[in-house]
């Protein structure tokens, strides 16, 4: 079976995301309130990443957008794209979305997988475009990435006062992950050459994991929608010099060689789409593959490990990426994981 291509799916991944990118409802806030004058509605609240059932399934539906933009020469939806972002990218909202940061005990607002993926929108509008991409694209990529500046260094600076003070990392397959954090926000320290940054990632993720063998992999759990040990993997990947990041993963899967643990081999069941919680193993089942990839592209190509990472992407894949549709559930945010899976690390096009 051909492996698919991003360019397969790409305008179908799109015309899932911009279906709920100003859906308002259903909508889950994350949102502390201080008083009574706080109640409000999420357009209200977040004027630019309103829709998509909660905030942060916005913003990295609004990487898919851009990423198809900037990948994608003959995207069927460019225009559409371009006017729906010129539209919300104004000085006004994205004043509004950084003024609310600021407020009383909004210092945790989705952290760290939030933040993370703000920073990783902001890489995607700074990032190069492929041969094709017409002048009206670049000149709207430049024109959102300095009107979204001012939230973008909201969020380094809450990078950089967080991580000397987070003692601990967070494990976990869903939202609070700190290696996925690390990982996407490093596209953006680089990309940027914001070297504090990028240092301060490289330095946490060193402490957080560098000791880190023999990997239990007591996963899944019923709710997750990234593996722990994998995508902890795949951000030392992007931390470590390629060797050092060879020896390392040896040690923290010793037995990999031999398809132990066999879960990380062993696609996700979901037994019901229509369950917030339990969908997001769709997502595992792609974020998995996403980090398989990865992590074969440091390996050598004689090394046998290569092969069955090779060989565990596309089963993950195959299993997951018809899944990215059919409920609303899954549908507003699994579109951004199977675009990962395709098309990271480099464009596969």
């Amino acid at each position: 079976m051909r492996s698919p291509n991003a360019s397969d799916v790409i305008d179908h991944f799109v015309a899932v995301v911009l279906s709920h990118a100003q859906r308002e409802y259903p909508n889950k806030l994350d949102h502390v309130m201080n008083s009574a004058a706080e109640v409000k509605g999420p357009r209200e609240l977040h004027p630019i990443f309103y829709g998509s059932f909660d905030w942060h399934s916005c913003v990295h539906g609004h990487w898919l957008l851009v990423r198809g933009l900037r990948l994608y020469p003959a995207l069927a939806q460019a225009a559409e794209i371009r006017q729906i972002l010129d539209s919300l990218y104004t000085e006004e909202n994205v004043a509004k979305e950084t003024a609310y940061l600021a407020q009383q005990l909004r210092g945790t607002f989705e952290r760290p997988y939030g933040w993370a993926w703000l920073l990783k929108l902001a890489a995607e509008l700074r990032a190069p475009c492929v041969e094709g991409v017409g002048k009206a694209t670049i000149e709207s990529l430049l024109k959102w990435e300095r009107a979204l500046s001012p939230l973008t260094d909201a969020f380094v600076g809450r990078f950089v006062a967080f991580l000397p003070k987070a003692t601990y990392p967070i494990r976990v397959g869903t939202h609070h992950n700190t290696a996925f954090a690390i990982a996407l926000s490093l596209d953006y320290a680089r990309g940027v050459n914001d070297r504090a940054l990028a240092d301060a990632l490289t330095a946490k993720a060193r402490q957080w994991y560098g000791n880190d063998v023999n990997y239990p992999a007591w996963e899944p759990d019923g709710s997750d929608f990234q593996s722990p040990g994998l995508v902890e993997a795949e951000c030392m990947r992007r931390v470590l010099p390629r060797e050092e990041f060879v020896a390392w993963f040896g040690r923290f899967l010793p037995k990999l060689a031999e398809q132990q643990p066999k879960t990380l081999f062993t696609p996700a069941f979901v037994s019901d789409r229509t369950d917030g919680q339990i969908t997001h193993l769709d997502g595992l089942n792609l974020s998995r593959a996403w980090c398989w990839r990865a992590i074969a592209t440091a390996l050598p190509a004689e090394d046998a490990r290569r092969t069955l990472a090779e060989g565990a992407y596309q089963k993950h894949l195959e299993a997951a990426l018809p899944r990215v549709t059919g409920d609303y559930m899954g549908e507003h945010w699994l579109a951004t994981f199977a675009m990962l899976a395709l098309t990271e690390p480099g464009d596969r096009g």
